[in-house]
């Protein structure tokens, strides 16, 4: 699908448009998470509010102009919609962004804010994506997908070499998991610059989509999807995805939706981040206990986008 190459074209290519994210080290927690280092690479603060900003400019600036003239159509749990209305406007077209019927109402507000049409279509993304696809069609519109185009994953990529260049001595880093775009760019870009790594995952456990294909052997359809995160619901990936996924990630842990509800908070708590539930879901991992780190470990976690779910909250 890509690699390393890929990646690095896309980094020089969206530079312009996108910010080198700040990576911060956790100190003097009230409430320790592990006996590690453990550092935060905040993606939360590139343009939108989420990492989701890399891929769609990279699947803009890689789309010829002719294509882009009916309008861009997506389908979002929220992050990768406010990214493409973003690249919409950078392009001067129209955005129609598709969205699940439990994408956060800010996040709505939010996509009509940068000018997109919102449609709300579907209970889960998967329902959602067949409505928007359609609609694509009947329009002759370009589509970008959130996670199963390579434009996308080499522009997700990029984080990969930031944190490498950042990092060098890192042991581990911890990735969220919606359709996988995100963890197959940074994954195939850190393997092959340091193939020691440890890339662990993290999904839902009412949307375990990649663990359950990794089980199998091959891609499988969930027979439901129950979290309610929607940037993180899905009930089938790519077999492209699962292909990178298989090679390079190696672990994928299961946490719960108030697992990452507590993260969020904390986050707000300690540091005082605004993070959605997806951006939470490293710290939620750590805070489970189930990663078996060794000591001190030097991991770096994604927040990877952001929101007012910790707000106003304490940190237990």
């Amino acid at each position: 699908m890509i690699g390393l190459d890929d990646v690095r074209a896309a980094a020089e290519r969206i530079a312009p448009y996108i910010r080198s994210t700040p990576v911060v080290k956790m100190t003097a927690t009230r409430q320790p998470l592990a006996d590690a280092e453990v550092w935060m690479k905040l993606e939360s603060l590139q343009p939108t509010g989420s990492f989701k900003a890399r891929g769609a400019t990279n699947r803009l600036l890689t789309t010829p102009r002719q294509e882009l003239a009916a309008g861009i159509v997506t389908a979002s749990g929220g992050n990768h919609g406010l990214a493409t209305a973003r690249a919409a406007t950078i392009a001067g077209v129209t955005a129609t962004v598709f969205v699940p019927e439990t994408a956060e109402q800010a996040k709505i507000e939010k996509l009509r804010a940068w000018g997109a049409e919102v449609r709300v279509e579907g209970a889960v993304w998967d329902a959602t994506n067949r409505a928007a696809l359609a609609f694509a069609k009947e329009r002759n519109a370009a589509y970008f997908h959130p996670f199963a185009d390579p434009q996308v994953v080499a522009g997700q990529g990029t984080i990969g070499l930031e944190l490498i260049e950042a990092l060098p001595e890192l042991d581990t880093v911890l990735v969220a998991i919606g359709g996988g775009g995100l963890i197959s760019g940074i994954s195939v870009a850190l393997k092959a610059l340091k193939p020691s790594i440890r890339i662990v995952g993290i999904e839902p456990t009412g949307s375990p989509t990649l663990q359950a294909s990794l089980a199998a052997g091959h891609v499988v359809t969930l027979p439901a999807v129950t979290t309610r995160i929607a940037t993180m619901a899905c009930g089938r990936t790519d077999e492209r995805i699962f292909g990178i996924v298989q090679e390079h990630v190696d672990e994928i842990v299961l946490v719960g939706d108030e697992d990452m509800q507590a993260a969020a908070r904390w986050l707000w708590f300690e540091f005082g981040i605004a993070a959605d539930l997806s951006g939470a879901a490293g710290i939620a991992a750590l805070r489970s206990g189930k990663l078996g780190l060794p000591p001190r470990a030097k991991i770096a976690t994604l927040v990877c986008g952001a929101g007012s779910n910790g707000f106003g909250m304490d940190g237990q």
